[in-house]
């Protein structure tokens, strides 16, 4: 079968040549050259009738350009080309032969990421930007920059985990781009998702207002900008972002997950190394900071991790301790939803749980877990791990969470009901009623 990535339509030089006077013009005559280019490796690679696949240097320029765009023209049209060519032109993808399924991986393929030196593309000498940057208040094209990054890791990373199901081979997630990068020596992991928890707090809670934030007034605009086609695309490439860092997160809770499952079939070793799971990390920052608890869990969206994060909170407070081992079954795991109600069955109980979560945050994280059960119903990709997970029928998981909640009440009569709250209780009561009668 001919492969597109060996065929050479002979365009490269002729395409490259297009970015050589580069620097030469002014900053017009650049901007113009590079959106030239962008258009000619478009042609030739996705529009043409014979398309080739674009060179390792020509992959690499679009790439550099995503990075230095300086203008939103540039940093959407380089944005949208890496993503329609990586869905064109996959990295690695799965065949089936026989029934076998196996991870072919492209040789020689382009990668925004140079796991082997533990940095990126364009990353190094010349007073490029440096990654790190890429998690503080961010201008647009670092906003598309990120996004990008998350899109090829998750890319990389569905591949694996469709042959691991069937496989349960550790192997195709420790060679995999994400558990690479967080291997990295170079990484501080902690800080790392204390940035992305703060990212989420701040920004994706806050609509943009009438005018520009800081950091994009600092992001030069060209002519072929206006501050306000600008301020119209903000809103939408934060709420994007935020989307992509909470994928990001979902990613890494998933490799943990994985590497849990491998601990205990026996199957990782000394080089995988250690590292806290990334669960541990956003308990511990929820529980040192109650304030945080509310927003967290209003921008975070993702069920089946909202509902785990809800679970293993109340394990830290509810759950009695034992000594765990490396390869030992976590007791967090079998704790289901409707257990946790039952950990408010009686006034007594209830108050002894209130003084260690405080009433007001042990009402939040029920009701965000109530949300999760009744999102279950219409979401049937959700529903397997929910009735595992949930541990009840709707009706005795919404019974359960009203009984809670005049326990709550009982404890702590100065208890304020926030909008969110009330949503869920009439809705728990609204299930009610409409069970048939016995």
């Amino acid at each position: 079968m001919d492969d597109p990535r060996r065929r050479n339509g002979g365009f490269e030089e002729n395409t490259m040549a297009i970015l050589d006077s580069s620097g030469i013009g002014g900053s017009q005559d650049i901007h113009d050259d590079r959106i030239s280019f962008l258009e000619a490796v478009r042609y030739a690679s996705l529009v043409s009738e014979s398309p080739s696949v674009p060179s390792w240097n020509m992959y690499d320029a679009t790439f550099q350009i995503l990075r230095d765009s300086r203008s939103l023209e540039l940093a959407v049209a380089s944005y949208q080309l890496l993503i329609e060519l990586d869905k064109r032109y996959p990295r690695v993808y799965c065949t089936n032969s026989g029934g076998i399924g196996e991870l072919v991986f492209v040789k020689e393929a382009w990668s925004p990421f140079i796991l082997g030196q533990e940095k990126s593309h364009g990353t190094g000498e010349g007073g490029s930007k440096s990654t790190d940057r890429l998690i503080d208040s961010l201008p647009v094209e670092d906003m598309l920059l990120f996004q990008y990054l998350v899109s090829v890791l998750e890319a990389d990373f569905i591949h694996r985990h469709t042959l691991y199901k069937e496989s349960l081979n550790w192997v195709l997630f420790r060679e995999s781009m994400l558990n690479t990068l967080l291997g990295s020596r170079k990484l501080n992991f902690k800080s790392l998702v204390r940035d992305f928890m703060s990212l989420l707090l701040n920004q994706c809670q806050h609509h943009v207002r009438n005018s520009l934030p800081d950091t994009v007034g600092s992001c030069a605009i060209s002519s072929h900008d206006s501050a306000f086609s600008l301020a119209i695309a903000f809103p939408e490439l934060e709420r994007r972002t935020c989307s992509a860092v909470q994928k990001l997160l979902t990613l890494v809770m998933e490799i943990d997950v994985i590497k849990k499952e491998a601990d205990l079939l026996g199957v990782t070793s000394r080089i995988d190394g250690f590292r806290i799971p990334i669960l541990e990390i956003i308990l511990d920052e929820l529980t040192y900071n109650l304030n945080h608890v509310s927003s967290f869990l209003a921008v975070f969206s993702e069920p089946k991790w909202k509902l785990e994060i809800v679970l293993q909170y109340f394990s830290k407070y509810c759950m009695k301790s034992s000594v765990r081992t490396r390869r030992s079954n976590d007791t967090a795991n079998d704790l289901t939803l409707e257990s946790v109600m039952n950990f408010f069955s009686t006034p007594t109980a209830t108050k002894n749980i209130a003084k260690k979560v405080t009433s007001e945050v042990a009402l939040l994280l029920l009701a965000h877990a109530f949300q999760v059960c009744v999102s279950q119903q219409v979401d049937m990709n959700f529903s397997g791990y929910a009735s595992e997970k949930i541990g009840g029928t709707v009706s005795q998981i919404s019974s359960k969470f009203i009984s809670a909640f005049h326990n709550l009440r009982e404890v702590d009569e100065d208890l304020e009901i926030t909008p969110f709250e009330k949503e869920a209780l009439f809705t728990a009561a609204t299930i009610l009623l409409q069970e048939p009668e016995n």
